[in-house]
């Protein structure tokens, strides 16, 4: 049943206290919704379709859960199966986007920066070069082009010593998730240095008989080939990719089977020191530096540093995060906040065990469960009321309904409605069998609704296997309906409660 909720008012958040680590007290107990009294038109119910009815003709397998309030009140307007957790998918990343504010600022920078480890005489570094990583999500192969440029510029021309790449500022894992595709681009390594989102660049054409293929760390200006990347054709047809690693490489074969004419597709790097190493010493090299081959530093470096690269502020990060849905980006800094928050933890689901004490302590979501920062991994579990609620109080709504992405809604036929009366900022997320969306919706008269909608087949999931991970049967049209029924939903409430 489509029950009516209301609530103590959940902590407040203000933008002048993004600088501190704490917003506030923590709450005193649990903040749970109570029964509210009707504040409905019978004229305003009746016109819009029964949130029941459209659950019902959806075809949704599994589970639907929502809830929705005013923007900047304390009461949930509506709600369905709001007390159950499901998995947030992608939607984990709001709650990351303010756990990183608060504890690193909205101008918090990382940066990646050149240490000489030794002296330097007449042009030669006599000791070791080290490539700092300093949990910069977004550095690309152009900021180490520059970083290249400056070490050029500070009259340095020989390394005597090693040239090492540090990533321990951040904790280390092979991938996000071990239950992803090994070929995902949006499950690579995690470390305190990453370019290019840890991924590499495959591409591949057909030239008569044979194929050529190339791995490179590619931007808008610079294509540097790898050897940390290795891809090989082999003739069959099914798995399209393989992976292994193998001394310290990452070892790839696909099926030449599925090749086609041509194309390409980013590929998870799993060596992300050394990928990064790779590439600077090749943009170093360009400006008549030359660095023997890269190895992992196994400590911080002490020495003095020689050029710098400085990230765009967190509140830019964070607006690209939500945007593009980065999972690395939401691992990476959510792992720097846990560090400032002056929690130790070894592991991502450590840090994520922060975030969770974070939530309940300043934001009372009591239940919050998540084991990462992303949404990736789908033992996550969070409330549609607590979520609505968390989303309706002031301080985060001024926070983040400026840096959340603009949701199209669509017509009949399935067209982008430029002239929908209802404007909705939000944030998506998207599993096999498992949709999520939240954030805030706008009626034509100006009045604006927090909402969470979280709709799952958990059984479904259960059921994936090997290869039906990747394109399970189903999945696209469950997707596609869920979606569906996110917009009616919406569009409900813009009747019922936008007037």
């Amino acid at each position: 049943m489509t029950k009516t909720f209301s609530r103590r008012a959940f902590l407040s958040l203000s933008v002048a206290s993004l600088g501190s680590p704490l917003w506030g007290d923590a709450p005193s107990r649990s903040l749970r919704p109570v029964l509210r009294p009707a504040g409905v038109s019978s004229a305003q119910k009746a016109s819009a379709p029964a949130a029941d009815a459209l659950i019902r003709d959806s075809g949704v397998s599994g589970r639907v859960s929502y809830a929705v309030a005013r923007a900047g009140e304390t009461a949930v307007l509506e709600a369905h199966e709001a007390g159950k957790g499901l998995p947030p998918a992608s939607v984990t990343k709001v709650l990351t986007a303010l756990y990183a504010l608060s504890y690193l600022g909205p101008r918090h920078r990382f940066v990646t920066s050149l240490v000489a480890v030794g002296e330097v005489q007449n042009g030669v570094l006599r000791g070791d070069l080290v490539l700092r990583g300093g949990g910069d999500p977004t550095l690309d192969t152009n900021g180490l082009a520059d970083l290249a440029r400056t070490l050029k510029a500070s009259g340095i021309r020989e390394v005597t010593g090693k040239f090492l790449v540090w990533g321990g500022a951040l904790p280390t894992a092979s991938r996000i998730d071990k239950k992803q595709p090994d070929h995902a681009g949006y499950n690579p390594a995690l470390s305190g240095v990453a370019l290019n989102y840890n991924r590499v660049h495959f591409e591949w054409k057909r030239a008569s008989t044979s194929y050529t293929v190339s791995m490179d760390a590619r931007s808008n200006k610079y294509r540097p080939e790898v050897r940390v990347a290795e891809m090989k054709i082999v003739n069959r047809s099914a798995p399209v990719y393989t992976y292994s690693s193998q001394g310290g490489r990452d070892k790839w074969t696909v099926a030449k089977g599925a090749l086609g004419k041509g194309g390409a597709r980013w590929l998870p790097v799993r060596q992300p020191e050394i990928y990064a190493g790779e590439v600077f010493l090749t943009l170093a090299r360009a400006h008549g530096v030359v660095l023997k081959a890269p190895k992992v530093a196994q400590g911080a470096p002490r020495g003095t540093v020689i050029a710098r690269h400085q990230s765009s502020d967190l509140r830019t990060i964070l607006k690209g995060m939500l945007k593009y849905s980065t999972n690395i980006t939401a691992e990476m800094v959510g792992m720097a906040a846990t560090q400032a928050r002056g929690t130790s933890f070894s592991t991502l689901k450590g840090s994520a065990d922060a975030m969770n004490a974070w939530a309940k302590e300043q934001l009372g979501m009591q239940d919050a469960a998540l084991v990462d920062h992303s949404g990736l991994g789908e033992a996550s579990r969070v409330r549609a009321d607590e979520m609505a609620l968390m989303l309706a109080q002031a301080g985060q709504h001024e926070i983040l309904r400026p840096i959340l992405k603009d949701i199209s809604l669509r017509d009949a036929n399935g067209r982008v409605n430029k002239a929908h009366p209802l404007k909705v900022k939000a944030k998506t997320g998207t599993l096999h069998f498992v949709s999520a969306l939240a954030g805030y919706v706008t009626a034509s008269d100006g009045k604006e609704l927090a909402f969470a909608i979280f709709e799952a087949d958990v059984g479904a999931r259960d059921r994936l296997i090997g290869p039906d991970r990747e394109r399970p049967k189903g999945a696209r049209t469950w997707n596609g309906r869920a979606k569906k029924l996110q917009q009616k939903l919406i569009e409900r409430w813009g009747v019922v409660y936008g007037a």
